[in-house]
């Protein structure tokens, strides 16, 4: 992999991970249409370091919340909002936890290339936030059974080409949480997921060696394309599910999906 191509597929995913877009898709479209060489292990372990970078990302954005949260969960009461609302998120986590790691051969199959389940996934990606415009605005909490469910659509956007934002943040507007809410608990409940995969990842010896076959430069160049980019994409994400502008980025979804499917088909 180039510096060149490690920027432009940086920029695409810290672009591509807040929109509801999917950034794992766009990262195989634009493997493929760049023409990258890599192995189904390297590159899975580059979508793994962009998207260490867009979780960076999303802890300064979010670090008021974070701080928060950390400060509540260490206060002497046995029981606050802060412990609960962790509490939701471990429970988000437990779906995509459990098939990332009794799936994970198969997982890492999917990242290589296949342009035809990406398409069919950006597809379906489309309808979840189309589905968002046919529901009756609410302003529910998060409780437990909605934290299970969005952790079912999160374990669903292990696949490429669904997006996480857009599936998670779809679901918790279609299950009438309130915009705001289910944005910020979209980005927050990803960041333990995605520390603990790197955890995994860099604790197995296979991955050990798609380190050493990639060049360590374009790691580093996606890595800061992707913190950058993400810092902007996440600001103007909260505020775009706040304005209710989920549609065009369902349109936009249909689009290049079926862009996808066609170009296999030629």
């Amino acid at each position: 992999m180039t510096i060149l191509e490690a920027l432009i597929l940086g920029i695409l995913q810290g672009l591509t991970e807040f929109l509801p877009v999917s950034s794992s898709g766009h990262l195989e479209i634009g493997k493929v249409m760049l023409n990258v060489d890599l192995s189904a292990k390297e590159s899975l372990f580059f979508t793994v370091v962009v998207h260490a970078a867009t979780a960076l990302s999303t802890i300064v954005i979010f670090r008021d919340d974070v701080m928060m949260l950390i400060r509540l969960l260490f206060e002497k009461a046995r029981w606050n909002a802060g412990r609960q609302y962790i509490l939701f998120i471990i429970i988000s986590m437990i779906p995509a936890a459990f098939v990332g790691v009794v799936f994970n051969d198969q997982i890492e199959a999917l990242f290589a290339g296949n342009l035809l389940l990406v398409g069919s996934m950006l597809v379906l990606t489309g309808f979840i936030l189309f589905a968002t415009t046919k529901v009756k605005r609410k302003r529910h909490h998060i409780g437990f059974i909605n934290a299970a469910l969005l952790g079912i659509a999160q374990a669903i956007a292990i696949l490429p080409g669904v997006s996480r934002s857009g599936a998670t943040i779809g679901t918790a507007l279609i299950l009438g949480v309130e915009r705001t809410r289910a944005a910020r608990f979209s980005f927050l409940m990803v960041i333990p997921l995605i520390m603990g995969k790197m955890a995994k990842d860099l604790m197995d010896m296979d991955m050990s060696v798609a380190m050493q076959e990639t060049s360590v430069l374009p790691l580093v160049v996606g890595f800061v394309a992707a913190f950058v980019t993400g810092l902007l994409a996440c600001t103007w994400m909260v505020e775009l599910v706040k304005r209710s502008k989920l549609i065009y980025f369902a349109f936009y979804c249909f689009v290049v999906g079926a862009i996808a499917i066609g170009y296999t088909m030629i």
